[in-house]
């Protein structure tokens, strides 16, 4: 009897031990943010990078891990976040990876909710996509949203613009975040792990014209001759371009507001911290609705608690699907196997820079419907692809549509195009698939001016059923070489290689007929 109730006291005494040694979990996870730091222009100069400055996100890679080949499953926010939040490919989670018009199958497992089931205190706030009714009560209640103090960060810019100064605009952005994410913490209970997203929009259009100037001294002078190539590079362009900069500095200043916190609390060396976008840069060709680096390639560090094995550079090959084993992992709870994506903790407590898995040479991504209105029907725009350290290969499966969506004369009626203050404000006008922006405006109005029609075509223009890039000639991804006889090889290998993956995943758009995705949400399928 003794010796049973020894053993009974040392099991629980071992179990009080590995809840306690759970790590806390902050989830930084920026709307429309790809992959711009200065932790990123230190690797690549000659860049925009080179104009930005985000001292806490670098701190988070110099404490812990800097991955340089990050990407999402999807450009597009709603399938990239059931995809991050499932662990899955977002062909996997069904009406769930539908922007306008989603809809949450409950039997997807979701790490937040997972979390919560192994006791972790878990809250959100600004922008999250997870299980819930109605649509606005993510991680399936309101009880888990954090928002009393406001969530006008979202509208950074705007905010600071308004205020009797620039410092006092944005402290009291700066006040709403520690004073949502002090509430959160208030309903903790005692000895509780906690994983607390934290979503601002604010890398999402609209921003203010001539904030990255006016609130962050970036100067859009600076980028000249270091904008895309794919880009003009003309004076709004690089506005456009130090505006959106601005406002990933404002989100990594509000990350500091954050890792702030959790050093005044204590908390700061039980805390594993992830920091990541869900994808590229919004209305700019190539950017985001693209299967280009412009568009699916982002930041990502983590620094693991008490910044173990920290200050490595990772070139491994990574998904955000891997996030949600990662962090079931490290909460010790079993990743599940229905997870498309594989646990990174290999990877994080590796002793080791450069490549640690060599199974880890290529991500696949795709993209489906964004925007409903983009085409007659609300049909998709469907692609693929593979990307690896050398190449880019893509399949577009439906080439006769466009891929930005319609607009007069371009699988729609001809007419004239709308003026340029309606294509800057107004995204649905004119190929809906790419944000109303200055930088829209500005190419699709200056059209016909000399040597713009290749820029015009890049960013609206059909595209091929196939797309092959060399990534060691062309890094920028602007010359398709799938034609060339000298790429047949590669080309058929990596078709080949993307496929079976599609297959292996259950994709409908290669599995069965490949129509699901052709009809409407809720014209009777269900999810």
């Amino acid at each position: 009897m003794k010796w049973s109730i020894l053993v009974l006291s040392a099991l629980l005494t071992l179990s009080i031990a590995a809840q306690e040694e759970r790590p806390n979990i902050l989830f930084a996870f920026a709307d429309d943010w790809g992959r711009y730091a200065s932790a990123y222009g230190q690797l690549e100069p000659g860049g925009p990078n080179d104009l930005v400055s985000t001292p806490n996100f670098d701190r988070i890679a110099k404490e812990g891990v800097l991955f340089r080949n990050a990407f999402v499953t999807a450009p597009s926010c709603t399938p990239c976040r059931s995809s991050l939040l499932s662990g899955q490919y977002f062909w996997r989670t069904g009406q769930g990876a539908i922007l306008q018009g989603a809809k949450w199958d409950s039997k997807i497992p979701s790490f937040p909710l997972l979390l919560e089931k192994a006791g972790y205190h878990i809250g959100y706030t600004a922008k999250v996509w997870t299980p819930g009714t109605p649509r606005d009560a993510p991680y399936g209640g309101k009880k888990n949203s954090y928002h009393r103090q406001g969530t006008k960060f979202s509208q950074f810019s705007q905010q600071v613009e308004q205020a009797p100064s620039i410092t006092e605009g944005k402290e009291r952005q700066y006040n709403a975040v520690r004073g949502n994410f002090a509430d959160f913490m208030a309903d903790r209970k005692d000895g509780e792990p906690f994983c607390y997203w934290f979503g601002p929009t604010n890398c999402h259009r609209k921003w203010i014209q001539g904030s990255g100037k006016r609130h962050w001294n970036i100067d859009p002078d600076g980028l000249k001759g270091k904008v895309p190539p794919f880009l003009p590079d003309v004076p709004v362009v690089r506005e456009d371009f130090a505006d959106y900069l601005g406002e990933v500095q404002a989100f990594d200043a509000m990350l500091g507001v954050l890792i702030e916190e959790l050093e005044s609390r204590g908390e700061l060396e039980n805390t594993l911290i992830v920091v990541s976008g869900d994808h590229g840069v919004p209305g700019m060709p190539q950017g985001k609705c693209n299967l280009y680096d412009f568009g699916v390639a982002v930041s990502l560090a983590i620094r693991l608690p008490k910044a173990a094995n920290g200050g490595r550079l990772v070139e491994d090959f990574v998904n955000l699907i891997d996030v949600a084993p990662t962090l079931l992992d490290i909460a010790n709870e079993k990743p599940l196997d229905v997870m498309s994506g594989r646990s990174l903790m290999p990877l994080l407590t590796a002793d080791k820079s450069g490549t640690i898995d060599v199974t880890r040479d290529h991500v696949i991504v795709g993209r489906e419907r964004h925007v409903a209105k983009a085409r007659a029907g609300q049909l998709p725009y469907p692609q693929r692809a593979i990307r690896t350290k050398d190449y880019l290969y893509i399949r577009n499966f439906k080439p006769e549509r466009w891929p930005m969506g319609s607009g007069p004369g371009m699988g729609a009626p001809a007419g004239p195009m709308p003026p340029y203050e309606k294509l800057r404000e107004n995204t649905f006008v004119a190929f809906g698939d790419l944000d109303g922006s200055p930088t829209k405006a500005w190419l699709i109005t200056h059209r016909e001016d000399p040597g713009m029609d290749r820029f015009f075509k890049i960013a609206f223009g059909q595209r091929p059923a196939e797309e092959l890039y060399d990534l060691r000639k062309d890094p920028h991804q602007m010359t398709n070489v799938a034609g060339e006889s000298t790429y047949a090889g590669t080309k058929t290998a990596l078709s080949k290689r993307l496929m079976v993956t599609l297959r292996n995943s259950g994709d409908p758009r290669v599995n069965g007929d490949g129509t699901t995705y052709e009809k409407p949400p809720f014209a009777g399928d269900t999810p």
